[in-house]
């Protein structure tokens, strides 16, 4: 059965609207929440209970509206930079006009408050400094070499915080867990900065490769993943994680592999691969999760 060319341009458009708001990164997010929830932050729960639990949704729904706003104004302000480093994707993008995309920003921005005050007006006044902190380091701190990057993992990893203050949680593995994962997106935010350095000389970004070059960038990523093994070692000969240690100590291995050939790297092809390395790494610490207890969710059915 063909689509019709209507049916074909609305098809395309909602595709168009996925890939501005990175729709697999918001479900991965979401999927992480919920997870993190369930094993870590209320283990001794009921498994429906939390699954169940009303604000829990809603604070997940806000996260997950506030991301994707939080994509479509970054897609905003650096539509001419993508042109350059991403043409395929920029032309699904250009699908959706720029005022489309800023009046869908807003709409999702109000949804996320609205989610947000199902719960507190504290989960209301969190998430409105949240959004208008993505839209400050979209609008001006992106530019700034270092603290752009820093500025950028902080943010992605502050909806899990929006959980562990809800469950009033904040034992010492969590916070361990949490600078892994820091320290991998601010690895994975520089390593973008290595794969877009042409866009971001063309358009005036200044970032590290830009500023102080190539080299210097390899340095300083090289000194991260360093710090990276700290927590990694700690969560493996410290902390009770039951078999997440095999992801853990898969990462020792991904990590030296990465920084092997990242020092090899020349090309945005090469550095796309490193990209994807630690893509990889984020996405499977998320799914591994579930080896910390694998018989806990079907011990916590009732």
């Amino acid at each position: 059965m063909q689509l019709s060319r209507k049916n074909r341009l609305i098809l395309l458009k909602l595709l168009s609207i996925f890939s501005v708001v990175r729709g697999y990164n918001v479900l991965v997010i979401a999927i992480a929440q919920y997870l993190t929830s369930i094993y870590i932050l209320a283990p001794e729960k009921p498994l429906m209970r939390v699954v169940l639990d009303g604000n829990l949704f809603a604070i997940v729904a806000a996260s997950a509206l506030a991301i994707a706003s939080g994509y479509i104004i970054n897609n905003f302000y650096d539509a001419e930079k993508d042109l350059i480093n991403r043409p395929r994707k920029t032309m699904l993008d250009r699908l959706i006009s720029q005022r489309t995309k800023l009046t869908t920003y807003f709409i999702l921005n109000f949804v996320s408050v609205i989610f947000a005050s199902y719960v507190s007006f504290r989960a209301v006044a969190f998430f409105s400094v949240y959004i208008f902190a993505i839209w400050f380091y979209s609008h001006k701190l992106k530019r700034i070499p270092l603290l752009g990057n820093i500025i950028s993992s902080v943010l992605a990893i502050t909806p899990f915080f929006a959980v562990f203050i809800y469950y009033k949680n904040f034992a010492m593995v969590i916070f361990v867990h949490a600078v892994f994962l820091f320290l991998i997106i601010l690895i994975r935010d520089m390593v973008k900065d290595l794969e877009n350095i042409k866009g971001d000389i063309v358009q005036g970004y200044r970032t590290v490769p830009v500023i102080y070059g190539e080299k210097a960038s390899k340095r300083i990523i090289t000194l991260l993943a360093f710090f990276t093994w700290a927590p990694t070692y700690l969560l493996i000969a410290t902390f009770e994680i039951g078999h997440m240690d095999i992801f853990f100590y898969g990462c020792f291995l991904l990590l030296l592999i990465f920084l092997i050939l990242m020092w090899r790297a020349a090309s945005k092809k090469d550095y796309l691969i490193l990209h994807n390395i630690l893509k990889f790494i984020i996405v499977a610490g998320v799914f591994s999760i579930l080896l910390i207890d694998v018989d806990l969710v079907l011990n916590r059915i009732l």
